[in-house]
C-alpha cells in the first residue's frame, strides 16, 4: 500500500525556520517524483517545490525561490523540505504528493497520492 505521512510542521516566529519530512512507502523514490504543496485557510492549495525521481530536476515556485530547499534521501526513501526566512504568508497545510514520473511539476492534478499534511504556522 503506497503512503506518504508528513511531519515537522509547527509554530515559528517570522524569520525562523523548519524542515519538513515526507517518508514514503510501499514505493521507492527511485521511480516517483514527489512535490510539496500549501493551504491557507480560504485559499487554494499551490505548488511550493517538486523533485523528480532520484533527484533528476527540481522546481520551486517563485514566492520560495532562494527560502526553501527540496531534497531526498533515498536510502530512507523521504523527502525533505528546508525551510528557512519564513513569512506570515508561508503559514498554511503543507502535503507531499508522489507522482510516477521522472521530472516534476507544481501542477497538483499532476499528482496520484497525497499525505495527510502537516501543519506550519508562522507568527510571533
Amino acid at each position: 500500500q503506497l503512503q506518504l505521512v508528513e511531519s515537522g510542521g509547527g509554530l515559528v516566529q517570522p524569520g525562523g525556520s523548519l524542515r519538513l519530512s515526507c517518508v514514503a512507502s510501499g514505493f521507492t523514490l527511485d521511480y516517483y517524483a514527489i512535490g510539496w504543496f500549501r493551504q491557507a485557510p480560504g485559499k487554494e492549495r499551490e505548488g511550493v517545490s517538486c523533485i523528480g525521481s532520484r533527484g533528476a530536476s527540481t522546481n520551486y515556485a517563485d514566492f520560495v525561490k532562494g527560502r526553501f530547499t527540496i531534497s531526498t534521501d533515498n536510502v530512507k526513501n523521504t523527502v525533505f523540505l528546508q525551510m528557512n526566512s519564513l513569512k506570515s504568508d508561508d503559514t498554511g497545510v503543507y502535503y507531499c504528493a508522489a507522482a510516477r514520473t521522472a521530472f516534476c511539476g507544481l501542477g497538483f492534478m499532476d499528482y496520484d497520492y497525497w499525505g495527510q499534511g502537516t501543519q506550519v504556522t508562522v507568527s510571533s
